[in-house]
């Protein structure tokens, strides 16, 4: 039996809206990848500035480029270290179960690596990108004043917010770990799964310092920040990649600190119960 006029109608609608769905998700994915080309941008009208945010990344990136060297030649060693039970396995299963082991301890590392590439950065060149995000606070207007309460406090707080954002990353990075042992799931999925969830990570880690001088918790940072997930996600993920280049990061890092921040000031205009200052 034909459907009437009208139940026709709501179905197109209904698929129009989907569409126009889809593409809304889409383009909010891209515009977030473009925060990091605004803040690439700042290579061209603030070039020392952006230099000065580069040498920690400089000096972070060499020591973490040997580890990463070093553990890539230690892999096959790594992976049979943690599969001891396929040593008696005929060839064909003990290679699959460390060649699973090795791709699911690769992702895991890299996870890994790229958060605590981030944090320790940050924290050996606090003087740097703080300037960079009161350059960017103080072109975009309405910056938020001075935080008065003392810095012990501040401190304490920053670091609560770190270990927690660390305990998380290794939750994470476990999971996809336990994960990588599962047969074309981890050599597919798993591995897209570290790309989102490393992304999300790394804009929560970088977005501290907007938020941070307007005393907003981590558990605000996120709730703020999923209001605008696909934005959140499309910075985040191509960062994440970024980062994976060798030496990227070093060109990277301050600039993902600016676009970091004009995502902040987004999330937060967007928020109904924040003020952007």
């Amino acid at each position: 039996m034909p459907l009437p006029s009208y139940a026709w109608r709501v179905v197109n609608n209904l698929e129009s809206t989907a569409r126009e769905g889809r593409t809304g998700v889409a383009r909010r994915f891209i515009g977030g990848m473009g925060y990091l080309g605004r803040g690439l941008r700042m290579w061209i009208t603030s070039p020392r500035l952006m230099l000065l945010g580069a040498v920690p990344a400089l000096i972070v990136g060499a020591v973490y480029t040997t580890g990463i060297v070093v553990f890539a030649v230690n892999l096959d060693a790594v992976a049979a270290w943690i599969t001891p039970f396929a040593g008696a396995w005929t060839e064909p299963a003990r290679v699959a179960v460390r060649f699973a082991a090795g791709a699911a301890l690769v992702g895991a590392v890299l996870l890994l690596a790229v958060f605590t590439f981030v944090a320790v950065t940050l924290f050996v060149g606090d003087p740097f990108y703080e300037r960079i995000w009161r350059a960017v606070e103080a072109n975009l207007g309405d910056q938020p004043s001075e935080m008065d309460e003392p810095f012990w406090r501040s401190l304490l707080r920053g670091l609560g917010g770190a270990i927690r954002l660390l305990a998380l990353t290794l939750l994470v990075g476990l999971t996809l770990f336990a994960s990588g042992f599962i047969p074309i799931v981890g050599q597919t999925v798993v591995p897209v799964l570290g790309v989102v969830l490393g992304g999300w990570i790394l804009t929560l880690e970088l977005t501290g310092y907007a938020f941070d001088a307007r005393r907003l918790s981590l558990r605000q940072r996120r709730r703020m920040l999923g209001t605008r997930r696909a934005s959140t996600l499309g910075f985040g993920m191509l960062s994440y990649l970024l980062f994976l280049v060798p030496f990227g990061a070093v060109l990277i890092m301050p600039a993902a600190v600016a676009g970091a921040t004009m995502l902040s000031r987004e999330a937060l205009a967007a928020s109904p119960t924040r003020p952007v200052g």
